[in-house]
């Protein structure tokens, strides 16, 4: 294969240390020492992943989450242009800045459909394995160098605005990653026999409703708390889903797990632990009150996860 996942992994490590460098060489923020070594941990990550000892990888992803608690990973100065001079090239430009970002999901749909068994000199040229993920990685590098040409801009002006960007976001970039390497800790710890072995003991299941709503509630509080859904899947399907709805009460396990991961969503519309969907959305706009867009989002929430529990409870058996 000529392309494969983890060169663009390079990529992103590469991307990573250029960010810990220029916040290095910032005299501007106040805690540069600290920010730069938190980009630099996390470059690591990607750049040395699979040839560091679990052990110490675990202690760079702790090293970071130490970082970032005591408040070590804070904003700079990043060469931005002038208001009028973003107004002006708005004004130029006009519905062309949309190009680099359609650019995007276009590579990504061609790349993962009409490439996949693409050779070059007998070599795929898109790894099979992760074919989807390389299309949008191309996408995205091709996305950078359209927007270097339109707006007439360098690359290290590119990377200027990638580590703004980058920093607004803060810690939150890596909660994700973070995240679902809790929800493979969880499996593997037995979170799901745990969960079955509480409910199964303190809740009557042997009404068909309330194994339905204990299993969508519970898909919605583990999202809740880990922020992430398919780290909250494994757990309460394992928990209830399996051994209660398919096992007692015979439910379709394509139903029970396409309306369990629509109830995880509701928990992600409710917690700023989702903080990719939540807290960056409020970080980009600088909205005053970081949880803004979740508080805006639980009327909606609240209802859909008690239409879920309906649908489960009517469709688990087609």
């Amino acid at each position: 294969m000529i392309l494969t996942l983890d060169d663009f992994f390079y990529v992103l490590g590469a991307m990573l240390l250029m960010v810990a460098w220029m916040a290095l060489r910032d005299r501007h923020n106040p805690r540069r020492y600290s920010s730069a070594m938190f980009w630099a941990l996390y470059a690591l990550i990607y750049l040395a992943g699979e040839q560091l000892p679990p052990v110490a990888a675990g202690l760079v992803m702790v090293a970071m989450a130490l970082i970032a608690g005591f408040g070590g990973v804070t904003l700079g100065r990043y060469g931005e242009p002038t208001a009028q001079a973003r107004r002006g090239s708005a004004q130029r430009l006009g519905h062309k800045l949309l190009i680099p970002a359609l650019l995007i999901p276009i590579t990504t749909v061609i790349g993962s459909t009409l490439f996949k068994d693409v050779k070059l000199d007998g070599l795929l040229l898109l790894d099979p394995k992760n074919l989807t993920l390389v299309s949008l990685g191309c996408g995205s590098l091709f996305a950078v160098v359209t927007a270097c040409w339109l707006t007439r801009s360098t690359p290290l002006q590119a990377m200027r605005e990638s580590r703004r960007l980058i920093d607004h976001l803060g810690w939150a970039v890596v909660l994700p990653h973070m995240l679902a390497v809790l929800g493979l800790l969880f499996t593997e710890a037995g979170m799901g026999k745990a969960v079955a072995h509480v409910v199964t003991s303190y809740i009557n299941m042997d009404a068909r409703l309330v194994a339905v709503a204990v299993y969508c509630i519970g898909m919605a509080l583990f999202t809740i708390i880990m922020g992430n859904g398919f780290a909250a899947f494994p757990v309460m399907a394992g928990g209830v889903g399996i051994p209660v709805l398919v096992g007692v009460y015979h439910a379709n396990p394509a139903v029970m797990a396409a309306i369990g991961m629509f109830s995880a969503y509701c928990g992600t519309l409710m917690t700023p632990m989702a903080a990719n969907f939540n807290i960056v959305p409020a970080a980009l706009l600088e909205l005053p009150d970081k949880n803004a867009v979740v508080k805006m989002q639980v009327p909606t929430a609240l209802p859909l996860l008690l239409a879920n529990i309906a649908l489960l409870y009517f469709l688990m058996n087609l």
